[in-house]
């Protein structure tokens, strides 16, 4: 993940840490014979990954990596069928909107990460309606409950970056597996450079996060922090009672 400016620096002070997790170099992809954890052996999904691995941190590669290993464990276990390459992309694409040169100035994330991987995926020939589905995934990437009655890959590409962020749903899976996931892609100081994102969105652009679980990390770390609670929404609506 990459951080700008002054915020970057009050997040870092606040999160009791010296800027972005240690730099070290992104885990190699592998196949595991084992458990079917397979990156897709086809020539967009190999140009998704190089290009998340290009623009992204260390840590933000190793977590969107995992995120994709994970929404596969979830989906192995129910037995759905579901096509690999298109969670593949959506997965590894899926936090775009926090890399520096993809920010907008007043989008959340999860729809600039949308934008670019759609952008990304079109220029190199997938189709319209494959396009769509990557977006969908990424844009509802952060809403576990809507995506999860969307098709497969769209759920699973919520079901595993909450497993990797929050460890929502980890219990339900081998725990062998999860140490291979964890051994081939490291967490890199994972969750101190997640909030101190949280916190750089925040300060970019507070109303893009109006209603977004964002503002309670705003709210906690930025003095004035000008996002409304849905109460405070209700209650200034501008009708007479």
């Amino acid at each position: 993940m990459l951080f700008s400016g002054a915020r970057v620096v009050a997040a870092a002070g606040l999160l009791g840490v010296a800027g972005a997790a240690p730099v070290a170099a992104a885990a190699q992809p592998v196949r595991y014979p084992t458990t079917g954890l397979r990156i897709p052996d086809t020539e967009l999904a190999r140009q998704a990954m190089e290009f998340a691995r290009e623009v992204s941190t260390p840590t933000l590669f190793g977590h969107v990596m995992r995120s994709y290993q994970f929404g596969v464990l979830m989906l192995e276990r129910t037995g759905q069928r579901y096509d690999r390459e298109l969670l593949f992309v959506g997965a590894a694409l899926h936090d775009l909107g926090l890399v520096e040169r993809f920010i907008s100035t007043g989008e959340r994330f999860e729809l600039d990460g949308a934008d670019v991987a759609r952008r990304f995926l079109r220029e190199r020939g997938m189709s319209t309606a494959r396009a769509e589905v990557v977006w969908d995934a990424i844009a509802l990437h952060t809403n576990f409950t809507i995506a999860a009655r969307k098709r497969p890959e769209i759920a699973a590409v919520a079901a595993g970056a909450g497993v990797d962020v929050s460890g929502q749903g980890l219990d339900q899976l081998d725990r062998d597996d999860v140490a291979e996931v964890l051994e081939t892609y490291p967490r890199l100081g994972f969750k101190r450079e997640a909030v101190a994102n949280i916190i750089d969105q925040c300060g970019r652009k507070p109303m893009a996060y109006l209603l977004h679980p964002f503002a309670e990390v705003g709210r906690k770390y930025i003095p004035g922090f000008p996002v409304p609670t849905i109460e405070q929404a209700v209650l200034a609506a501008p009708f007479p009672e």
